[in-house]
């Protein structure tokens, strides 16, 4: 029995020292001990010694992603935990570049350092939000998006004037829309998006030069035009191989790194190049189409037709000045508020006001505009149709050559409506469409011109006799109408007609 103790007592002896030589072999080898491994990190992290489990998730950081994910979230809340905002959101940054979950910093250990610089920083970048911006752009993208459907669809405008303006508002939206995602975060969701709406930077001015060019010349632009979109083109290619082929993994880490260097993470990481360059598209394609614009005026300065090309221009110009004020705070480093928002205004602007002709008088854009007002028309809702406005001016006209009824002193609005059977609102349409101008100026215009004829015809006529038999009350008021019409006072023009009898 003693033998047998004996031999149990060496058997356990031989088993404890192979035991001990092999422990000795973990430490001096490649492989980490029991003390090293992450299960004695955690061990240290969930009885708050936080300062001893870091080193050791250090240790254990190795080519595997699944497995350093988890190391890195760790020593993200170990740092967060000891009040390190900066090396905490460091380890976060690596830790989003493996495995891109945003929600990680809602984590209720993050709570010591949520309130600082460094942590707000990124999740303001990153999280998912809604505010008054992102849906105000949306719902714009969405009306422009609604707008080019309206306007491809409708064949009684020009096929090339169609395509030229359902892409220039269609770029605006898209623009838009790409901002809208950008600023709520959501380009990390459907990174897919990222820079989606940069392609068409240098397009803006040539589709809007090439519409004016379309509708001044009457004739179907050629293919010499079309060399306008190269740019647009080469952009196109380069975007292609550096960001849009791109997996969207790839995407969200070019993101990524812009955040760490405190950019936003929606922009190119050549916006200041694309900026600039963008900058001298718009201002040199401003100053062609100023010169087509002069053409026109120079040509026919009373074209209805240059009233809607110089609504677009003068809303184009707007927002080239203000992306040029925007351009310069780029470069000085600034990329947010009031420069910021400005020009996007200005495109918003821009999608509104075609989007109204467009259902008001899509006619436009061909070059047939209708309407006076200059931007709005105050008549759009009137219900008259052009063939009852066509109507009621042949009447209109031949009860003041005919009837001549300016000669009542005390005429009004109210009674020539009833003259015209109509109502007074379409009796102002009718006056402000057809002629140009206001109820008075129009009865004062046939009064002076009556008054003229009589002047110049009948002789040994008082002046206030021929103020009275036109319509007017009294002289002083006769005379200051006749010389705003005629440049001359009624007396200067009896002695001129005298002089040229």
């Amino acid at each position: 029995m003693k033998r047998i103790v004996f031999i149990m007592v060496l058997l356990h002896a031989f088993i404890a020292w192979g035991h001990s030589g092999s422990y000795k072999k973990n430490l001096s080898g490649p492989n980490l001990s029991f003390q090293d491994s992450i299960e004695w990190a955690d061990y240290y992290y969930n009885i708050h010694r936080y300062k001893k489990a870091i080193p050791l998730y250090k240790k254990n950081l190795s080519d595997s992603a699944i497995k350093n994910t988890r190391i890195l979230k760790k020593l993200a809340l170990c740092e967060a935990s000891l009040n390190n905002p900066q090396e905490s959101v460091d380890y976060i940054h690596d830790y989003l570049l493996i495995e891109f979950n945003p929600s990680f910093l809602l984590n209720e250990d993050f709570s010591s350092i949520r309130n600082s610089k460094e942590f707000q920083l990124i999740s303001e970048k990153v999280l998912p939000k809604i505010s008054l911006w992102p849906v105000f752009y949306f719902f714009i993208a969405v009306i422009g998006i609604y707008i080019v459907m309206v306007l491809m669809g409708n064949r009684k405008i020009g096929l090339e004037s169609r395509i030229l303006v359902s892409l220039f508002v269609f770029i605006h939206s898209l623009f838009m829309l790409n901002l809208s995602v950008n600023l709520s975060n959501y380009v990390f969701e459907f990174p897919h998006t990222y820079l989606m709406s940069t392609w068409s930077s240098f397009l803006y001015g040539p589709l809007l030069f090439l519409y004016f060019k379309r509708i001044s010349h009457r004739r179907r632009l050629n293919h010499i035009d079309y060399l306008h979109l190269l740019p647009t083109l080469l952009l196109t290619l380069f975007l292609l191989e550096e960001v849009y082929l791109k997996t969207g993994q790839s995407k969200i880490i070019l993101m990524l790194n812009r955040i760490r260097y405190g950019l936003l993470p929606g922009d190119s990481e050549k916006l200041i190049l694309i900026v600039v360059l963008k900058t001298i598209s718009l201002a040199i394609y401003g100053l062609f189409v100023f010169k087509i614009l002069k053409t026109i005026n120079r040509a026919n300065s009373n074209s209805k037709t240059t009233r809607w090309l110089g609504n677009i221009y003068y809303i184009h110009i707007a927002y080239v000045s203000t992306y040029i004020i925007y351009g310069i705070s780029i470069i000085l480093g600034s990329n947010s508020g009031v420069f910021y928002h400005t020009p996007i205004l200005m495109m918003a602007a821009m999608v509104v006001y075609i989007g109204y002709a467009a259902n008001v008088q899509p006619g436009v854009f061909s070059g047939q505009y209708e309407y006076i007002n200059k931007l709005f028309t105050k008549y759009s809702k009137s219900g008259l149709t052009a063939s009852l406005s066509e109507e009621l001016r042949s009447e209109l006209a031949r009860l003041f050559a005919e009837e001549k009824l300016y000669r009542k002193s005390d005429i009004n609005l109210d009674f020539v409506a009833l003259k015209l059977n109509t109502s007074r609102h379409n009796t102002s349409q009718i006056i402000n469409e057809h002629f140009n101008m206001g109820f008075h100026e129009y009865v004062n215009k046939h009064r002076i011109e009556e008054a003229k004829e009589l002047l110049a015809n009948t002789e040994n006529l008082n002046i206030i006799d021929v103020a009275y038999e036109v319509g007017y009350n009294n002289k002083v008021t006769f005379n200051k109408a006749f010389k705003k019409e005629t440049q001359l006072t009624p007396s200067q023009f009896l002695n001129e007609n005298k002089f040229d009898n």
